[in-house]
């Protein structure tokens, strides 16, 4: 279950369809690049840096925005792959 305070960050979907397995990827991809560090930090709680760092290091095509990416790549010690698509 997606906790109300992380809704906001998944916003274009319907957070009651979303499946924390399934859709791994989209939300940690909402999160990590639209989040307020509470729902960062529920993020890293249900998600392990594998799953965090796979979100990274093949990034969604346009939905990362350059400077999250770098933050996150940084924190978390990872290279994004290269992705034309990144919004600026």
């Amino acid at each position: 279950m997606i906790p109300s305070y992380a809704k906001p960050f998944l916003w274009s979907y319907d957070v009651k369809k979303l499946n924390l397995r399934r859709d791994k990827k989209r939300i940690i991809t909402n999160i990590l690049n639209l989040g307020t560090a509470k729902s960062t930090d529920w993020l890293f709680k249900i998600y392990n840096n594998n799953d965090i760092k796979e979100a990274i290091i093949n990034p969604l095509p346009g939905e990362w925005s350059k400077k999250s990416l770098n933050f996150w790549s940084l924190i978390l010690n990872v290279r994004p792959g290269r992705n034309e698509r990144i919004i600026e």
